[in-house]
């Protein structure tokens, strides 16, 4: 008799535990509700603007974004005519910064490229902005020495789906 009292109070423990982990608001513990804001579900994202002399770099920021939107948030892109929100941007400036250099040859081994850009997230059905970023940077390492000889379209890449991922979790609703 008492094995079963002690498996009852165990369960009922049980169940209240469970029941006590989760909360509706995720500033005051666990939650299972989603990191993004609620009642948005389509996003635009036309192409950014480019301030740089850098050719072709706002189409495959556009491009890695609206991936990284599509994958890992709620949000269906599409046209801004039919969307909730849209995502305007512009790529300020994109430098390159040697880490280190051959003692020998006086050459780069390792050079880092960044993207820094600002951008807006606005509410169409409102006219008012979500998120407002100024000097938004993302980072990109390539080597150019030998023997790997990475061009610095590899640096550019990383840099640019660096700055995809980070804006993405910007677009999660402020905790």
């Amino acid at each position: 008799m008492r094995g079963l009292e002690a498996m009852k109070a165990c369960l009922i423990y049980l169940a209240l535990l469970a029941v006590s982990g989760c909360t509706s608001d995720p500033t005051r513990g666990y939650s299972a509700m989603s990191v993004f804001p609620e009642g948005i579900t389509s996003v635009s994202v036309p192409i950014f603007r480019n301030d740089t002399f850098v050719r072709d770099v706002e189409f495959a920021l556009t491009d890695a974004l609206i991936k990284e939107i599509e994958s890992r948030s709620p949000y269906k892109v599409m046209a801004q005519a039919r969307a909730d929100t849209v995502l305007i941007g512009e790529i300020r400036k994109i430098e390159l910064d040697q880490l280190s250099k051959s003692p020998l040859t006086g050459l780069s081994e390792e050079v880092i490229v960044s993207v820094t850009i600002d951008f807006e997230w606005k509410d169409l059905r409102t006219g008012r902005p979500i998120i407002v970023r100024k000097n938004f940077t993302g980072y990109g390492l390539f080597v150019p020495s030998q023997p790997t000889g990475e061009s610095i379209e590899l640096g550019r890449f990383a840099a640019i789906q660096h700055l995809a991922r980070d804006l993405v979790n910007e677009l999660q609703a402020p905790w």
